[in-house]
């Protein structure tokens, strides 16, 4: 089945975190699934005597419960049911345990911050959440809007990619959506000094990338179309994402990956930092 019965908003009160909670509504009503709100409020390590505050638990506290009120607020405005739930510590952690106790099909996270930085790093609980999580990860730039009926699947072809294509045709057929494919060769001022050869050789690794595709696509009945491009991996994608105004980017994810592979900048992470519409991560 790709439509998602359980989904978990991560819900920090900033515009995107709106954003996302008002898409994940509309989703909810198109699916009849349910939707929990999670807030996460920062844990407390220091000494309460020093501060003289006897109730500091309960000020922090306090906060969360703000959030989960503008977010029933939210709901109620469109005229969905949500449950709420308000932890304390690590966010990401927090984010990865209830979408497992819950066993959510589904966590969705907005994507704020426009400058390049912000960009290129995307957001270090985001990045963590993707990380440490099994669950797919539909991340929403602050703006955008959601549909799934032009898709666009990023793939190299490896496992986990080949998993992003499975749940990218599960949509596309459940939704009756068209499946856009594009498989990037890799290109910089060396590429062409490596050889006709070995240029030749990589073109034709993503032609093959793309016939898996084709396949895959024509036993299911999936109106396909295909592209190869060359250049930096996530502005190829992203540019591609433009030019045929895909409304989604399916891209695979192999999780659990160290912090500083996230501040490398995986291609994964820089396309959800550069994209204008929402970015769907699934994992193995």
């Amino acid at each position: 089945m790709a439509k998602y019965r359980k989904i978990l908003v991560a819900y920090d009160g900033s515009r995107s975190a709106k954003n996302a909670l008002s898409l994940a509504s509309q989703l909810a009503r198109e699916d009849k699934s349910w939707i929990k709100v999670l807030a996460v409020v920062p844990p407390y390590h220091g000494d309460l005597e020093l501060l003289g505050v006897a109730n500091i638990k309960e000020t922090i506290a306090g906060s969360g419960q703000k959030l989960l009120a503008e977010a029933t607020q939210i709901a109620d405005q469109e005229d969905v049911h949500i449950l709420t739930n308000l932890e304390q510590g690590e966010a990401y952690e927090q984010i990865v345990h209830v979408a497992e106790e819950e066993n959510c099909d589904l966590i969705v996270m907005g994507r704020k911050g426009q400058g390049k930085l912000e960009r290129e790093l995307m957001g270090s609980v985001t990045a963590r959440v993707i990380g440490h999580t099994r669950k797919d990860i539909l991340v929403i730039p602050e703006t955008a809007k959601l549909s799934w009926q032009n898709i666009l699947l990023a793939t190299d072809g490896s496992t986990c990619c080949d998993n992003a294509l499975a749940r990218a045709l599960e949509i596309a057929q459940e939704r009756g959506a068209k499946l856009n494919a594009v498989s990037v060769v890799y290109s910089n001022d060396e590429f062409y000094a490596l050889g006709q050869d070995v240029v030749k050789d990589l073109y034709q690794g993503a032609d093959k990338v793309l016939d898996k595709v084709k396949k895959w696509a024509g036993d299911l009945g999936v109106q396909t179309e295909l592209f190869v491009r060359d250049g930096e991996p996530h502005q190829a994608i992203t540019d591609l994402a433009a030019e045929i105004s895909a409304s989604l980017i399916v891209m695979g994810s192999h999780g659990r990956k160290g912090l500083t592979r996230f501040l490398m900048g995986s291609v994964t992470e820089r396309v959800i930092g550069y994209a204008e519409c929402p970015v769907l991560v699934c994992h193995l």
